[in-house]
């Protein structure tokens, strides 16, 4: 089997949050170089002078997390959700991956990234695929381009099929993290009058400028570089976040200056292992659980 093997540096403070965001990405286990604290532990083993030089001379600041993604998993994907993730954690960092050329990544979505149903109303269909629509499913067509979400992700899909349950005809959405744009534009086809995108990252914002001008909805839709929902204003009827569980809790405590009354608040993103901490936070900040969904060890919530 062939691997590709995409290392991210990061500063080595940041190390415990970049290695659960990278254990996100594969469930067979991530690989790390951190010796940060290499003088500690070699006195606790042997004298610094039988340490390899080379091992000394590694450098202390920075750390390096190896991720190796089967040829059976899709490795453009798996790229876009760290980057997304990390700089939505505001970690410094560089990617890059071996044995896989930057003009190979869009080849490499089109072998993994086909047309997928979701729900009972959606059908995320790639630009380059064409679709046979017997059930009369609202086509959200997609080119992720560097962004992350192609509804492929538990994350992403627990996400839309909740939009269906709670996008009405009028509705103002929100999508805090947009990515690729694809829950902005998919609330909009579900009925939704208007919604806005926001992303720490502006690739994600170009390229979910790019989707919605694809599907037909620029008029509808706005996309805003910001960090979170700092340049944002507003109230909205359905406001999306689907990101960390770290990112998710710092958000609870203001996004509901943008929620209209009786607004839902949908949240993704959040492992499994995170489900208490994330639930014990909106209980904390006065929310109610409406609904629960749950996909591979992700978990999605509707929150009043």
């Amino acid at each position: 089997m062939n691997w590709t093997e995409i290392t991210v540096k990061i500063p080595t403070e940041y190390t415990d949050t970049a290695a659960a965001i990278a254990n996100m990405t594969v469930p067979y286990g991530i690989y790390i170089e951190d010796y940060s604290d290499l003088e500690a532990k070699a006195e606790e083993i042997a004298h610094i002078d039988l340490i390899d030089e080379e091992l000394i001379n590694k450098n202390r600041t920075e750390a390096l997390i190896h991720i190796y993604i089967s040829e059976c998993d899709n490795a453009a994907e798996a790229l876009a959700f760290l980057k997304e993730r990390l700089t939505a954690e505001n970690i410094p960092f560089s990617c890059g991956a071996e044995g896989v050329n930057d003009a190979d990544w869009s080849e490499n979505w089109k072998k993994y990234f086909h047309a997928t149903e979701i729900g009972d109303k959606l059908a995320i269909v790639p630009s380059w695929e064409e679709y046979d629509n017997k059930e009369n499913r609202k086509i959200l067509h997609i080119d992720p381009g560097a962004a992350f979400g192609t509804g492929t992700h538990a994350t992403t899909s627990l996400c839309l099929s909740m939009l269906e349950n709670y996008v009405a005809e009028g509705s103002k959405m929100l999508d805090i993290g947009c990515g690729s744009g694809i829950l902005s534009i998919a609330s909009v086809l579900l009925g939704a009058k208007t919604a806005v995108g926001v992303d720490i990252d502006a690739q994600s914002v170009k390229t979910a400028k790019e989707n919605a001008e694809l599907n037909n909805v620029s008029g509808k839709t706005e996309y805003i570089v910001g960090d979170l929902a700092d340049k944002i204003s507003g109230k909205y009827n359905v406001v999306c976040a689907n990101i960390v569980a770290d990112v998710v809790i710092r958000l609870l405590g203001d996004v509901r200056t943008f929620m209209e009354e009786n607004a839902v608040l949908l949240v993704s993103g959040i492992i499994d292992t995170r489900e208490n901490d994330v639930l014990a936070a909106a209980e904390k900040h006065g929310f109610k659980v409406k609904e629960k969904q749950y996909k591979d060890n992700w978990c999605a919530f509707a929150l009043i």
